[in-house]
């Protein structure tokens, strides 16, 4: 298995990138199906959710879609501080309109909890929540997400968009945490 350090931690390949892709392109097959006639505006959550967002939105079918982006951070290191903070906005009118959530993590449910409720206040017709991962074990928050592409246990991970401290977003494998 390749081994990888980054700062002071090492990491060990947890998911290839034939398995992601494989996870990305489930997802888009049933959104192309479900979403057909609904003109969905996709709201990629950054940092993390851009290289999900990208392999899924070009895999996207449905012509009258559009894709738009929000930041927001809840990490620090390989922690969560249990609060997100919104660093750049939402400027799209989501009123009466499908709103698919792309998310590249759901692990404590905290970040997407925060979402629903502020994206619930512009009154969309609905929300879809995707995310590429889920961490059953950790969540605090009972959230639920309409498509999801692989069930993880609770280590840290890098890579695919991912990151420890700013860094590893570039991996096109997903690592997790050795030490």
């Amino acid at each position: 298995m390749k081994k990888i350090i980054i700062q002071d931690r090492e990491f060990e390949v947890f998911i290839p990138y034939e398995r992601i892709r494989s996870a990305v392109e489930k997802i888009a097959d049933s959104m192309n199906d479900d979403l057909q006639g609904k003109h969905p505006l996709f709201v990629c959550i950054l940092n993390g959710s851009f290289m999900f967002a990208a392999e899924l939105y070009k895999r996207i079918a449905i012509f009258d879609s559009e894709i738009t982006f929000v930041k927001l951070a809840s990490y620090e290191g390989d922690k969560t501080t249990g609060k997100v903070k919104q660093l750049i906005g939402l400027n799209e009118d989501i009123k009466g309109r499908t709103v698919v959530i792309l998310e590249d993590i759901v692990d404590t449910g905290i970040t997407i909890d925060n979402i629903l409720n502020q994206l619930n206040g512009l009154e969309p017709k609905e929300i879809i929540i995707s995310t590429l991962l889920l961490k059953p074990d950790a969540l605090q928050k009972e959230v639920q997400l309409d498509y999801v592409g692989l069930e993880i246990p609770n280590d840290f991970i890098v890579g695919y968009g991912l990151d420890y401290n700013g860094q590893g977003r570039n991996l096109i494998d997903i690592y997790k945490v050795i030490n």
